[in-house]
């Protein structure tokens, strides 16, 4: 394609961050506008309140990320984060135990650490530029009002007048506080009411030093994962950060929050289903008071629908569509839609009526099946509601299944089935992969409550009709290995 003059992307965060990194290699100039001061170190920041919580990337965002920043954990390993490799993974759910080594090494962090990194493999990309402390407060457009052509900023220290920024690609990776669909209702368009689930999560976190002596800890533990039983009691994770720190949660999507006083959070860390947990924690020193965090709604925007999209626009990353943090989709989704707009921009011209609305389409694509999954899962919990303009295909019956499938890989301890149950949730195969007529029958047929509903699906039809006819379209090209897999990513920067 033609190179770009100049893209602007609004927000620094890691969507942001890989926007930026996408379009460095197509504009000659990128400008990151951000409403916070980058701090010098690896250190949170008022814009994202999020970030002391647990974070995670899954198996395919890191591939993605590595790619657009080679040996990006080896910086995170310079930080003091440690690797996952042949360490105690613990998983404990309503049907059992599952307990092994976990087979990959994968480098834990917080949140900042990993920002940090990635910020400062950016920061080296010479055409790239940040413009901090400013606020992004319009979309300014074409006389013809069908393109846009920069943005309104301001700078936050100063309060000076708002000023003009031109760019002719603007990229909004602002998160779930974005302003776009307030921006696009200003400039006349008319923008559709998104999906949207009530959960009312919460979740608080408390960090923990580890004394002299029990060092160990940090070289025997991956995680420990005790899921919660809906309307009953919380989930509850454990795992090591860097330089030995570990981090303990607790979480729920109903409206009951986990507790934020330090006494009601180790109470609560004692009544979980499992008490592993409870017994590690118990001879570790606290560095940090337990801090809570709120999400009262999920929501998943639909401007692929708009009549008119204007060209020079797109939307990226929770400003797009957010999701229940507790199953760390969302830095992986911001990732694979990176990975298709560098795809998309290497073999499409800018300049194409719909060039932006196509790729929108497109990251829907990315989307669903994360969505689904998450509201599949969320929608258990009582008090938890969801609107949206179509119904949710085969939500009902996927929380059967997954539930069947689930309790089928604990009791025969079957980690292929179990390593491919999270496999799916974390965005690295396709739904299909367990949705599948061959896997659904096995699963099924395993037990009497299973083999009912089994009957019920096919009752004369046949079963693969069935499930292509109940379940949301996944798309396969998003998770074909041979066509998502071969990211070509040029380096000259």
């Amino acid at each position: 394609m033609k190179k770009l003059e100049t893209g602007l992307v609004i927000g620094g965060s890691i969507g942001g961050l890989l926007a930026a990194r996408v379009l460095s290699d197509f504009c000659s100039k990128v400008l990151v506008v951000e409403k916070d001061a980058f701090p010098d170190g690896p250190e949170h920041r008022q814009g994202t309140p999020q970030a002391f919580h647990p974070h995670r990337i899954t198996p395919r965002g890191k591939a993605i990320i590595d790619r657009f920043f080679p040996d990006y954990e080896q910086d995170l390993v310079s930080l003091g984060a440690p690797s996952s490799l042949n360490k105690i993974i613990h998983q404990h759910n309503q049907f059992g135990t599952m307990v092994s080594p976990y087979p990959r090494n994968d480098i834990k962090f917080s949140r900042a650490v990993l920002e940090y990194v990635i910020r400062e493999r950016v920061r080296k990309i010479d055409n790239i530029h940040f413009l901090q402390k400013h606020d992004v407060l319009s979309l300014s457009v074409s006389p013809e009002n069908d393109r846009i052509t920069g943005v309104m900023a301001r700078d936050r220290e100063t309060d000076l007048s708002p000023f003009p920024v031109e760019a002719e690609l603007v990229i909004d990776t602002s998160g779930r506080t974005s302003k776009l669909t307030e921006w696009l209702g200003d400039l006349g368009y008319n923008v559709p009411l998104p999906d949207k689930m009530t959960a009312n999560i919460g979740y608080s976190t408390r960090r923990y030093k580890l004394p002299p002596g029990k060092e160990h800890l940090a070289e025997k533990w991956e995680a420990v994962n005790v899921g919660g039983t809906p309307g009953k009691t919380f989930l509850g994770a454990f795992s090591f950060i860097e330089n030995q720190v570990a981090e303990t949660i607790l979480y729920r999507p109903d409206g009951v929050f986990p507790p934020s006083d330090p006494v009601e959070f180790e109470k609560e860390i004692s009544r979980l289903s499992s008490p592993l947990i409870s017994e590690l924690i118990s001879g570790l020193e606290p560095i940090t008071p337990p801090k809570s965090f709120r999400v009262p709604y999920l929501f998943r925007q639909h401007f692929e629908q708009m009549k008119n999209w204007p060209a020079g626009l797109l939307v990226l990353g929770d400003a797009y569509c957010n999701f229940d943090p507790i199953f760390g989709q969302g830095m992986t989704v911001a990732a694979m839609e990176a990975e298709l707009l560098y795809k998309e921009l290497e073999r499409n011209d800018t300049s194409e009526t719909g060039f932006e609305q196509s790729i929108l389409k497109k990251f829907q694509h990315v989307i669903e099946a994360a969505w689904w999954l998450n509201c599949a899962a969320d929608l258990r919990w009582d008090g938890v509601g969801y609107e949206g303009s179509q119904p949710l295909k085969g939500i009902e019956f996927g929380q059967t299944y997954m539930d069947l499938y689930l309790k089928y890989a604990t009791e025969k301890q079957d980690w292929k089935l179990y390593g491919l149950y999270w496999a799916v949730n974390t965005l690295s195969v396709s739904p299909r992969a367990i949705f599948n007529p061959e896997m659904v029958r096995t699963v099924l047929s395993s037990s009497p409550s299973g083999q009912n509903v089994l009957d019920k699906l096919e009752n004369g039809h046949s079963l693969e009709n069935v499930l292509r006819d109940i379940l949301p379209d996944f798309s396969e090209e998003i998770f074909d290995p041979e066509k998502m897999n071969k990211l070509e990513v040029r380096h000259e920067n």
